[in-house]
């Protein structure tokens, strides 16, 4: 086993499988056969398209002959193959013995059952079974088929035993006149276990315990019903005690007492053999302990371990089993990751529980019970289970209190259980979708880290084995962790990564919201101050981008960027074990990137024992040709030679990468469950890696996690504001309010001719119809039209911004905060009893807040005029509680005593006294009470700081509290931030609550199309599905989808979704309206699940015998199956994505970089990159290329979609939401040739709109781009500031590149406001002179790709201006 990395191997002869040499590293050269080209695996050509490959007969024993004796026939069906081994040796020394009976078995993986042939085989099996066992069946639409294979056999059954699964076969249990069939109804305290309330973890701990003493109790009751109840938990009891001389008992006691051929024959068994419910376990004791003392001192004599291990300062490693494994004896992989620590010098603490309830043993076994210190330095849980609840319901705030005591680094590694080790070593995916859901997304919520896959399963014996070379990695890994621990502060070396991106001069230290060297210096000042060696630091953050960047103007190609190493090419190739694997797509090194020609160069500098150092970017970003590859290349040379320099020369302790994000977790391999050749594995190696992530961007921090093993620590994204007005727009609102209070005077025909010729200059036209200047019109149409142009400038006034970058450990102050809290006290919390404010507000003048809003977006004036009255109180309310609570200087000082005084009065409320004073003074008291005292709570949050002390403590070797990621005014639990960001569990989504959201927008939707469309349905809408987004909202997105095509998500009994069912086209009230979903590279990586569901829920609905006209699914698949000539099914593939391992469809990389030819190029690249599908009949195989589907689908597209659902994130803030916007290419593939609608959903407030995609640009551009409040907040963060600027423009561009909907006057203002004035062109070209040339190229680019009509001197004057920057950046005076 130990070669099997290293070797190629054949896989044992299925039925489904060729024999042929399988690589496991499909992506290295091949040193056999040259002539072959790299085979790299496709699964789709092996056996049933499941990941599960493994068939049930290694499991089937049949006795060789009866010799007259009844034959009594076991069918079991379990989670994990641990206890085949086991049964397979009791089965088999019974029938060696020849006494009684002979035992014919048969055993199923629950996750076999997915295959069709299989599940037939398996209700075969029942027809004639004697006993049926099931254990541990958590997966809903699995456990569903057990119940009703078995269901038809019940009564026909002798015995039917069920340990812990879902309740539905939970139920099955039958034994004499013992029988669940009540469960969760019944008073029992058996039955009260299984309440729903109970943790599963609590109740696997409380079922222990009944196991333990029950049988003792029953023995002395007569009633048969309590001899059967004793005799299903002495079944618990061997089966828990899963030895083969266990199950020998077992099955001899149910098949003597309940087999009716056997009932008179006396079969005598012994009782079960017990072990420790929780221990400790080393494979070589003498024994399992229960005191760690008495484990220590026997380690402390061994003789078989030398002095090192010994010795009082080896570093010690907390591991935690599972005792299933244990007692069947499967525990090889356990034994090899032990052996592997010990010959690394760690000593090891190896616990086990026998319950799914990890929190106890942790803390008895793992704290040291006088000094309450830690006995550990990390801890690694081989279980790959959450601490607390296992498979079932999990309780991660009892884990997190455990672990926290604890303090130490916990990773959780995970064994194959679906996937044989062949299975997983040839998927894209990586790990079993539904092992991802439970051992990975899960662990993370308890602030576990590193899913390394340590061991794999043996297909015939269903045995564990490990992995070598993973186990390798991961116990190096878990010693490296405890090193921190273990190191002195001014020894420890640490290297920060900053990212340049798009790779220019301008661009280095690119990161979301973040002002990194801002940053980097606080955090040096602040490391220097804790003892760390930062030698050298220089007196300013400016200074110090001068000394990284050498002088700011450094050009990557060029050696300005300070070098701080070159690697020679044999020195490279020495340290960077996979070099050879990359000259496939680079060449020989050391290539053209990162490179003087002879040398490979690290870029950075370093402080004493810090490097921060520039990581490379993907090196294809110029490349037309590469960007249309529908795979992504490797990492190029110098981006190893990085990697290669931090681990192997700098020697660094820990790496910190500075923010969102870089591309290391991005690069190609297996989605999740990385073997060592997946690139984001090779380059990250053994260093702990610490990563800054945006607390609002959980997706992408997810895949950094599981990718590059990230432990990423939040940071917060700047205070919000809102964007006021300005300049034309601020003459307006003084407009609007004269004419208020003279419009019933002479004045208000004048001042609305006024109004109208002013919104014209503003280019409001285009969102609001205006009359005519100085036409006549009446009284109630110059209210409407002021109504109408009122609600569009409140819209832009409103909008909130982030303003500025935020600098790590720079908490906002508390009026900084205003903002923030009052778009917390918009929302509506029912689930915590608190009313939003503006429906408290309302509610006073005897309206509902959601009519005010919908008067207001139609413009009729007293609703606009009552919704401003509304939002000025809210904010003015929020102020003045704000204002209470802080000092002189504005800090929030001592919240809770504040608060507390605040809240012992009653009259004196600072926001009642606010009130007082306003038309809004009835409003109800109590309802303000405790949405205040809420409001209180987040205050706290929103100024708390520990994105310093996380750090820090992530680089002592501490544990980091975990936190969800997400948009801190829809869930104020994402703060405060510094917290090891998780996202959710993905089977928990759509929630309710999203459905609710996601009807209302799909209906507003659909009408809007209508309105804009004759009155028709769109027949089918192409969207896009975010990952970051389906977090935040649970799941709208994903909802909305559902709703579109008329299904609803089914939840199983812990809550989970994973199943739908169709919605009747009566209750639908309308025709199912067929979609084409791209779903993002990170929303496939997480949420492979819900792509499942999805894509079952087309086919489903495409099967459905409806009327054409009113299910647009069908129409459509019957008629593309019927070109194509394929099956309906096939033809209905709506669901897509990248190829696995790869990301965008690089149109942003074309865009960002000026690397594109024409429109049609960027088409095709979306094309090539965004049509591979995802097919719920063959999950295993992964995303598979459709393209013809994929055009054919589209290209019946009416509308395109998507969705604005936080207010940090903006059309023109990031370049994803361009890079997949289909809107020019729907209208190239349409036969018609007409453009389709594009509209997006802005649920960004309470008041969700359904706009056109170029009204949401526009208001873009109004709010952000082109308003000196943004721009001047932009602007004080120096040269990341126009940076931000010019990256608007960019993205604005991008726009007008996919979906031709940016208006003229956009760049025509922008033009306006950064080149004609003279005073703000030089500040742009003195901060950051290479941004400000990018600014002047995309200016000179939107020109000449006729996207900006522009009079021929601003051209000159753009030209002129370029010529004059290249000097400057060139040093050459004129």
């Amino acid at each position: 086993m130990a070669s099997l990395v290293s070797s190629p191997f054949t896989l044992p002869n299925t039925k489904s499988i060729t024999q042929r040499n399988y690589f496991l590293h499909s992506f290295l050269p091949k040193k056999l056969n040259q002539k072959q080209k790299s085979h790299k695996f496709k699964c789709n050509a092996i056996g049933n398209g499941l990941f599960t490959q493994t068939s049930p007969e290694v499991r089937r024993i049949v006795p060789e002959s009866s010799n007259g004796l009844h034959t009594v026939k076991v069918v079991y069906v379990v989670l994990e193959a641990q206890y085949q081994s086991s049964l397979t040796a009791a089965v088999q020394s019974l029938n060696l013995n020849k006494e009684y009976a002979s035992f014919q078995v048969v055993g199923y993986l629950v996750e076999e059952l997915r295959d069709e042939n299989t599940y037939k085989s398996f209700c075969k099996d029942l027809e004639d079974a004697n006993i049926f066992i099931g254990s541990l069946i958590f997966v809903e639409e699995l456990a569903l088929k057990v119940k009703s294979a078995v269901e038809k056999e019940r009564d026909r059954l002798d015995a039917v035993l069920v340990f812990p699964s879902m309740p539905e076969v939970m139920r099955l249990n039958k034994l004499g006149s013992f029988s669940m069939s009540q469960l969760g109804q019944s008073k029992s305290p058996f039955f009260q276990l299984f309440k729903k309330n109970k943790s599963s973890a609590g109740f696997a701990d409380s079922m222990l315990k009944l196991v333990r003493t029950l049988p003792k109790v029953l023995k002395y009751l007569p009633s048969d019903k309590a001899q059967d109840a004793r005799m299903y938990i002495l079944s618990l009891q061997f089966w828990l005690g899963g030895s083969p001389d266990n199950l020998v008992n077992f099955l001899k006691m149910i098949s003597g007492s309940y087999v009716p051929a056997l009932k008179g024959t006396k079969i005598e068994y012994s009782d079960p053999v017990l072990y420790l419910d929780t221990g400790i376990w080393h494979p070589l004791a003498p024994c399992m302990y229960d005191d760690v003392k008495e484990y220590l001192n026997w380690y402390g004599t061994r003789r078989d371990a030398n002095e090192k291990l010994k010795s009082s300062n080896a570093p010690v490693i907390g591991l935690v089993l599972q005792r299933s494994h244990i007692v069947t004896g499967d525990e090889s992989h356990y034994v090899a990751v032990i052996m592997e620590l010990e010959a690394k010098g760690a000593k090891v603490i190896p616990i086990f529980a026998g319950g799914l309830d990890f929190s106890g043993p942790v803390e008895r076994y793992f704290i040291d019970p006088i000094t309450k210190k830690p006995m550990v330095n990390s801890v690694i849980s081989l279980t790959g289970f959450a601490l607390v609840g296992g498979p079932a319901r999990q309780d991660h705030p009892r884990a997190i209190e455990a672990l926290v005591k604890l303090g130490v680094p916990y990773i959780v590694a995970v064994p194959l259980v679906f996937q044989t080790t062949e299975e997983w070593l040839n998927s894209t995916l990586g790990l079993h979708p539904i092992q991802v859901a439970l051992q990975v997304a899960l662990p993370e919520l308890d602030g576990g880290m590193e899913p390394i896959i340590f061991a794999g399963r043996d297909p015939r014996t269903g045995k564990s084995h490990a992995l070598h070379k993973r186990v390798e990695q991961l116990c190096t890994r878990a010693i490296n962790w405890a090193n921190l621990k273990r190191k002195t502060k001014a020894e420890k070396r640490v290297a920060i990564t900053v990212f340049s991106f798009p790779p220019d001069k301008g661009n280095v230290g690119t990161a979301a919201y973040l002002n990194v060297f801002s940053s980097i210096y606080s955090v040096l000042k602040d490391l220097k101050e804790d003892g760390y060696n930062v030698e050298g630091l220089p007196e300013t953050s400016e200074a110090l981008i001068e000394e990284v960047i050498h002088d700011k103007e450094a050009q990557f190609s060029s050696p300005n960027l300070n070098i701080a190493y070159k690697m020679n090419v044999k020195e490279y190739q020495t340290l960077t074990t996979y070099a050879k694997a990359l000259e496939e797509n680079w060449g020989k090194p050391p290539g053209n990137l990162n490179s003087d020609g002879e040398n490979l160069l690290v870029y950075g500098k370093q402080y004493g024992n810090v490097f921060i150092g520039v990581q490379p970017t993907f090196g294809y970003e110029g490349d037309p040709m590469r960007l249309l590859f529908s795979k992504s290349a490797s990492p190029h040379h110098g981006f190893a030679a990085y990697y290669s320099y931090v681990e192997k020369i700098f020697k660094a302790d820990a790496v910190l990468h500075f923010g969102t994000h870089g591309s290391l977790e991005f690069m190609p391999g297996k989605q999740v469950g990385m073997s060592d050749a997946c690139f984001p594995d090779s380059l990250i190696g053994n260093i702990p890696n610490v990563y800054y992530y945006a607390a609002n961007n959980p997706s992408e921090a997810t895949i950094a996690k599981r990718r590059s093993y990230a432990n990423t620590i939040s940071y917060l994204t700047p205070p919000a504001e809102n964007a006021g007005l300005y300049k034309g727009l601020k003459q307006l609102s003084e407009l609007i309010a004269s004419y208020q209070s003279l419009k019933d005077t002479g004045r208000g025909p004048q001042i609305v001719s006024s109004i109208i010729s002013t919104a014209k200059q503003c280019n409001l036209d285009k969102d609001v119809d205006l009359p005519e200047e100085g036409a006549e019109i009446s009284a109630k149409e110059r209210d409407l039209v002021v109504g109408k142009v009122y609600s569009k400038i409140m819209e832009i006034e409103s909008r909130l911004l982030p303003c500025g970058l935020h600098v790590i450990g720079e908490p906002p102050s508390a009026m900084e905060a205003v903002a923030t809290l009052v778009n917390i006290a918009a929302l509506d919390r029912p689930e915590e009893g608190i009313f939003a404010l503006p429906s408290i507000l309302a509610e006073t003048m005897g309206r509902e807040i959601e009519d005010v809003y919908r008067g207001s977006d139609k413009g009729v004036l007293k609703d606009v005029e009552l919704l401003r009255q509304i939002t000025d109180t809210s904010r003015g309310a929020v102020s003045a509680f704000v204002e209470k609570t802080t000092n002189e200087k504005g800090q929030v000082v001592n919240v809770s005593d504040k608060i507390t005084s605040i809240f012992g009065f009653g009259i004196n409320e600072p926001w009642i006294n606010y009130l007082s004073n306003t038309k809004f003074y009835r409003a109800d008291r109590e309802k303000l009470r405790v949405l205040f005292q809420f409001l209180g709570e987040c205050l706290k949050l929103i100024v708390a700081d520990n994105e310093l002390g996380a750090l820090k403590q992530a680089l002592e070797g501490k544990y980091v509290e975990p936190g969800p990621g997400g948009d801190p005014i829809r869930n104020p639990k994402v703060l405060p931030t510094g917290k090891n960001i998780h996202a959710l569990d993905p089977q928990s989504i759509p929630t309710a609550a999203a459905l609710q959201s996601a009807k209302v927008v799909v209906d507003r939707l659909l009408e809007r199309q209508k309105i804009d469309n004759g009155g028709k349905y769109p027949e089918t809408v192409a969207l896009v599905l975010w990952g970051t987004d389906n977090i935040k909202t649970y799941g709208e997105s994903l909802a909305q989808v559902m709703w579109m095509i008329g299904v609803r998500p089914i939840t199983d009994t812990f809550g989970r979704v994973n199943r739908v069912e169709p919605v009747s086209l009566e209750e639908l009230g309308r025709p199912r309206i067929d979609v084409v979903v791209n779903c993002s590279g990170v929303f496939r990586d997480l949420f492979i699940n819900q792509m499942n569901l999805l894509d079952r829920a087309v086919k489903m609905v495409a099967e459905l015998d409806e009327p054409e006209d009113q299910n647009y699914v069908r129409k459509h698949a019957l008629e593309q199956a019927k070109t194509l000539g394929v099956e309906v099914r096939e033809a209905a593939s709506r669901i897509y994505s990248n190829a696995s391992g790869s990301y965008s469809s690089n149109i942003n990389l074309a865009v960002e970089n000026s690397s594109w030819n024409d429109e049609k190029q960027l088409q095709d690249m979306y094309l090539s990159r965004k049509s591979f599908a995802f097919d719920c009949d063959a999950p295993g195989t992964g995303m598979t290329e459709k393209r013809q589907i994929f055009e054919m689908a589209l290209s019946t597209a009416d509308a395109t979609f998507q969705n604005l659902d936080s207010s940090e994130i903006s059309l023109t803030d990031v370049s994803h939401y361009f890079d997949s916007d289909p809107t020019n290419l729907v209208q190239n593939l349409r036969k018609d040739g007409k453009k389709p609608s594009a509209y997006i959903a802005d649920t960004t407030t309470a008041n969700a709109q359904v706009r056109t995609l170029s009204e949401t640009v526009r208001l873009d551009a109004r709010t952000k781009l082109l308003n000196p409040k943004w721009y001047e907040g932009m602007l004080s963060s120096g040269y990341e500031g126009v940076r931000e600027i010019e990256k608007r423009l960019t993205n604005t561009v991008g726009w007008s590149a996919t979906s031709g909907q940016v208006d003229n006057w956009v760049y025509e203002e922008a033009n306006t406001t950064f080149i004609k004035d003279e005073e703000m062109l030089n500040r742009l070209m003195n901060t950051n002179p290479n941004s400000f040339r990018k600014l002047l190229q995309t200016f000179l680019e939107a020109n000449g790709r006729g996207y900006w009509d522009t009079s021929e001197e601003n051209l000159e004057r753009l030209k002129e201006l370029y010529s004059e920057v290249e000097d400057k950046i060139e040093g050459i005076d004129r």
